[in-house]
């Protein structure tokens, strides 16, 4: 058995998003029907982002399985030949088994475009959202500016399940005039859903004036959906591409007005431990960041993970990290490694109830 990579590019006006749906055709659909076709065998593909109706890629990513012994990097040509115009796959290639492209941690950037002028252009309404209004574009920066970096993101987001972690990091987010089009380009460790979308719909009220740039800090801090803009159009957002991590990053650090702490990898190569120093957080935010960090570090191939409270140690001991406590699939137990640099440290366990590795 082989896993072959997909690079996949799309139009995706004529479909109903990338997953399978009852009522109407999807990109997925096209893939698996097209490459079991090819192949002379049943293919199901697992796309990385699973687009909206509407919304284009120039680079999503999928993988399917295969006994096939086409080379992989000739399977894109092939499957080109047989692909609707609106489809092209960019390239393919072998990857390792234990591949998958929703777990593997990557970048993905995204660009919304806005056509401001006071006239429609029939040749952009499949590409881009028409506003009429004149927007500031300097003023769309300023309130893009605030959401850079890890945050809780609820309040852009339509959440489809109350148990969603909601936390997210945005590493860049520019906003560009090219004549008449303004171009949102926003890159991060993944999106929620709509999250783009509402960002790019907020932005609009602040670049028509109905809010005021510093407005955006007091939304992101809501954390409720009704506090932000609306959903503009899916035909705006494209998916530009998806980068994915190479090797294991040293050192990962979250840091905002609510929480603040450094997780070690580095020693994830060697012994398979990772260390996770709470420097700052609120007791509200405590247990839900231990958690999503603890867990991400077992995701990114630690084998033990190691958690102290350093705020705590400052005020003379806490009862935020204990031996026992758990912290979703994480119970704590105490550490040999207690007391080291003068930090308590415990080992968060994992106990099972889900796969470790989502």
């Amino acid at each position: 058995m082989r896993r072959i990579k997909l690079v996949v590019a799309y139009d995706g006006t004529a479909y109903c998003g990338w997953q399978l749906q009852p009522n109407g055709v999807t990109i997925e659909e096209i893939l698996n029907k097209t490459l079991s076709e090819l192949l002379k065998e049943p293919v199901m593909v697992i796309g990385a982002s699973r687009t909206d109706s509407g919304v284009h890629a120039m680079g999503n990513v999928a993988v399917f399985d295969t006994e096939s012994r086409i080379p992989g990097d000739k399977i894109c040509f092939a499957l080109n030949q047989r692909l609707p115009e609106d489809i092209r796959i960019q390239s393919s290639e072998e990857v390792p088994l234990t591949f998958h492209p929703r777990k593997a941690n990557c970048i993905k950037t995204y660009e919304y475009r806005i056509l401001n002028r006071k006239t429609d252009m029939p040749l952009q309404r499949l590409y881009s959202y028409f506003c009429y209004f004149d927007l500031d574009v300097e003023k769309m920066r300023k309130a893009a500016s605030f959401l850079i970096g890890e945050h809780d993101f609820k309040s852009f987001c339509t959440v489809r399940s109350q148990a969603e972690e909601t936390v997210r990091t945005i590493y860049s987010l520019d906003l560009n005039r090219e004549n008449d089009m303004i171009i949102i380009r926003i890159s991060g460790s993944g999106f929620l859903y709509n999250m783009v979308r509402i960002i790019a719909g907020t932005l609009v009220k602040v670049g028509m004036g109905v809010y005021p740039p510093e407005h955006m800090e007091e939304i992101l801090e809501a954390r409720n959906r009704a506090a932000a803009g609306p959903t503009i159009p899916a035909r705006g957002l494209t998916l530009v591409n998806m980068e994915y991590e190479k090797e294991t990053a040293p050192c990962l650090e979250g840091k905002n007005s609510h929480w603040h702490y450094v997780l070690d990898q580095t020693g994830i190569s060697d012994t398979g431990a990772a260390w996770l120093s709470i420097v700052r957080c609120e007791d509200k935010e405590f247990d839900r960041t231990v958690m999503r960090v603890v867990h991400q570090a077992y995701r990114n191939g630690a084998r033990t993970v190691f958690v102290c409270d350093e705020e705590a140690a400052g005020k003379n001991g806490s009862d935020r990290l204990a031996a026992g406590k758990k912290f979703g699939y994480y119970r704590l137990r105490e550490s040999e490694m207690c007391g080291m640099k003068d930090r308590k440290w415990y080992e968060a366990v994992y106990e099972g109830g889900n796969d470790v590795s989502r």
